[in-house]
This record gives C-alpha cells, structure tokens and sequence, in this order.
C-alpha cells in the first residue's frame, strides 16, 4: 500500500481537512465523507409555512361546518325558548288555542301572528346581538370552541354584532298579511347560502355578513 494512503504517524501534527460548509458535524461525531449529501434543513414550526402546527389551532379561522353547527345549536335553544314564549303570551292576550292562533280569517289569528314574529325577531336578533357583543360567544360558540372577533382582534361592538345577525330578524316580515311569513322565510333561506358560499369560497373564511360588519371573523379558541 501506497504511503499516501497510511495513516499518519502517531504525534504527528496533520490535521484532516474540515468538512465544507453546510456539512459540519454535531459535537462529538466524527466529520461527514466528502461527497455526503447535506440533510435538507429543519421546516420553521410557525402556522402558514405548511410545515410544523396544524392551520387548524387556535387562532385559525374556523370553517364552514363548525360555525354551521354553531348556528345550529343556537337555533335549536332558541326555538324551544321562542316556541314558549310565544305560546305563554298569545295565550294570556287572545285565549286562542293552538288550532286558532295562526288561523286566517279573524283578527285575532293575525295579531297572534304579527305579535309572534315581532317576539321572535326581537329574540332572536337580541340574543345573538348581546352574546357576541359581550364577549364573542353564543351558546353553540362555546360549545364547539369558536369565538366572533372584531375586525381589529378584540370582541365586537353592538353595531358591528348587529349588522353580522341583522337577517335572523327577517321573521319580523310576518306582520305582513297573508304573504309576509313567507317572504321572511325565504329571504332568510338566500342570505343564509349566500354566507355560507362566501365563507366557503373565502381563504379566511369571511362570510358576507362578516364583510358587512367591517371584517368581523370567527376563529377557534381550542
């Protein structure tokens, strides 16, 4: 064997080479081979780079199925308490049983009516309103972990809480005779698609009742 390739005579000063750079070894182990790929280097761990924690913590914006089902449960408490209310006060006023109270025909049948769609406007529109102007939580909210935030991070104001829910009163268009329960009905069913396309269709998921609010949003809180 050639003496270029012997290993140096012990106490001898030779040095091997260090490794080229990008290659260094950690402490304590012996330097890479020259020629050894350099390992890719370490994805950054902050949201957004699509490396590191999921764009599904806290903080990010919540999606279209969760804040449905929010809306769900918010609907289903409302409608119980609605229904009970409606029920107690109709009563009390017409004396009217349940086969009358929303009859054609009578007098009484159409002020039992107005008077129900302005209770449950003014229900529905005062809850949503108040929950999250408080502190950005109805009831399905808090259920399923998200909150309603202001278009700068802190909780909505009254105004801002009232344009985003304006549409849950359109039930108020029931004091109109005959047709107006119906117009109410279906002008709800259209705002409620066209939030759900536009937050479907948004990156940071902002519906249109959002925008309308001046950029409110809904994000997870866990």
């Amino acid at each position: 064997m050639s003496d270029s390739t012997q290993n140096p005579p012990e106490g001898s000063s030779f040095q091997p080479p260090p490794p080229p750079e990008g290659q260094q070894s950690a402490p304590g182990m012996p330097p890479p081979a020259p020629g050894t790929p350099q390992p890719a280097p370490t994805p950054p761990s902050e949201p957004g780079y699509g490396y590191g924690g999921p764009a599904s913590g806290v903080g990010q914006p919540a999606d279209l199925l969760m804040r449905f089902l929010a809306r769900l449960i918010d609907f289903i408490l409302l409608g119980i308490v609605n229904g009970i209310i409606v029920g107690i006060i109709v009563a009390g006023l017409f004396g009217l049983s349940g086969g009358n109270t929303y009859g054609f025909g009578t007098g009484a049948g159409y002020a039992a009516r107005a008077l129900s769609a302005v209770i449950t406007a003014v229900l529905y529109l005062g809850y949503f309103t108040l929950m999250e102007s408080r502190n950005g939580r109805t009831i399905g909210k808090m259920l399923l972990k998200l909150q309603t935030q202001g278009p700068d991070g802190s909780t909505p104001t009254t105004e801002q809480a009232l344009k985003r829910n304006f549409w849950v009163a359109l039930s108020i268009l029931g004091v109109i005779p005959v047709i107006g329960g119906l117009v109410g009905s279906v002008a709800e069913l259209v705002i409620v698609i066209l939030i759900a396309v536009t937050i479907h269709n948004s990156p940071i998921r902002e519906g249109w009742h959002d925008k309308l609010a001046g950029g409110t949003r809904v994000v997870k809180t866990g």
